[in-house]
């Protein structure tokens, strides 16, 4: 987790051909994109059709055309997803050079981690599909390449980084490790689903830091 690659599919689509709405209220794109989550991570991806996609959100498999072409395009937005909001704030990290670049990481890894664990669906688990390494998935892989640079770029400007850049490939490494650290948050979390996704978030962005080599002075706000 290519400036134009970070945005996501928005394709309008047609108003649904049966008039009909979700109890949720929900707009169809998201009622649909609801309904994937769910199926896609609580029976799989592979045992899950387009007609039980459509069927979940309360619409005929025909409708659901009018927003996504199948599967696959259900899929990479959801993915996407996953990674935009973390890669539109690190961005912005990455341009606030008037703070210190140890607090910018451990906001990004807070937020990823708070992505990543505070929805109803463990969407993470979705990267390890076979069907991820498709061409359909080109973009998501693109975007989600561009955050962990980004990682390793907020790394590279802290004092312990500074110390590790005569030497790229253990800064690539250590940068990695933090990385590997907040996207398998989410496996820790699935444990103990019962802990507050926030004061999660925070011990395991004060966690990564420490894989860093970040504390003391230059560690978290």
């Amino acid at each position: 987790m290519t400036g134009g690659a970070a945005e996501g599919p928005r394709r309008v689509g047609r108003p649904r051909a049966d008039g009909l709405r979700p109890a949720s209220g929900r707009p169809p794109r998201e009622e649909l994109l609801c309904a994937a989550a769910e199926l896609f991570t609580l029976q799989g991806y592979a045992a899950t059709t387009t007609r039980t996609v459509a069927e979940r959100a309360g619409m005929r498999q025909a409708t659901m055309y009018h927003y996504f072409r199948g599967k696959e395009e259900l899929l990479a937005e959801l993915l996407e997803s996953t990674v935009l909001p973390s890669l539109v704030l690190a961005r912005r990290l990455l341009a606030d050079a008037g703070r210190p670049a140890a607090q910018r990481l451990w906001e990004l890894c807070r937020s990823d981690v708070m992505l990543l664990c505070g929805g109803p669906y463990d969407l993470g688990a979705l990267y390890l599909l076979p069907e991820v390494a498709g061409s359909r998935f080109a973009r998501f892989r693109r975007m989600r390449g561009e955050l962990k640079d980004a990682y390793r770029a907020l790394l590279a400007a802290t004092p312990a980084g500074a110390e590790l850049a005569r030497d790229r490939a253990r800064l690539a490494l250590r940068g990695d490790l933090v990385f590997g650290l907040v996207e398998g948050a989410v496996l820790v979390r699935r444990a103990d689903p019962g802990r507050p996704v926030a004061a999660f978030a925070e011990a395991a962005a004060d966690a990564a830091l420490r894989v860093a080599g970040v504390s003391g002075a230059d560690g978290p706000p």
